[in-house]
């Protein structure tokens, strides 16, 4: 296999927006959750999306020890909430971000386009990182907001009055 220049790459992905979404679980020393920008669909019969990790560290290392966790797909008017849950030792879980618990125990945010409550599947190991497939196992829907999407390192809102013919 080439090898491949890694901030090529980088910058490849860097320009090609990704929506926002937290994982959140519960673990034993309370809630859990990051900010990630890597999930995609897999299969709506049965529905089933993905994600990626690139620790086993902190946050991560709960999440994919939890049996549950909800990937909340974040509206633009939440971008705060990312960008405390992609920084170490942010305020998360704050009663001004307005959580709330599911009954199994899993943390999901009100508000976000929708939460999806998952339960792990597979997990494969892709050099530092980790794709988590999981089955979706409930859909929280709200009203559609402009979405969350992450571009060139930073937060966009994505409307939808600016259509392509």
């Amino acid at each position: 296999m080439n090898q491949l220049d890694p901030e090529a790459f980088k910058h490849a992905f860097r320009h090609h927006p990704a929506g926002v979404a937290v994982i959140s679980a519960a673990s034993p020393d309370g809630p859990v959750g990051l900010t990630v920008s890597s999930v995609a669909s897999v299969s709506a019969a049965p529905p089933a999306l993905l994600f990626s990790v690139t620790s086993r560290r902190g946050s991560a290392s709960r999440v994919l020890a939890a049996p549950s966790f909800v990937v909340n797909l974040l509206s633009a008017d939440q971008v705060e909430i990312a960008r405390s849950f992609a920084v170490p030792g942010a305020p998360r879980f704050t009663p001004e971000q307005g959580w709330r618990t599911l009954p199994g125990g899993e943390p999901v945010l009100p508000g976000v386009h929708a939460a999806l409550l998952c339960e792990h599947l597979e997990h494969v190991e892709v050099g530092e990182s980790i794709v988590v497939v999981a089955a979706v196992r409930e859909i929280l829907a709200d009203a559609p907001r402009p979405p969350l999407v992450y571009v060139d390192r930073t937060f966009h809102a994505l409307t939808a009055d600016t259509p392509l013919p």
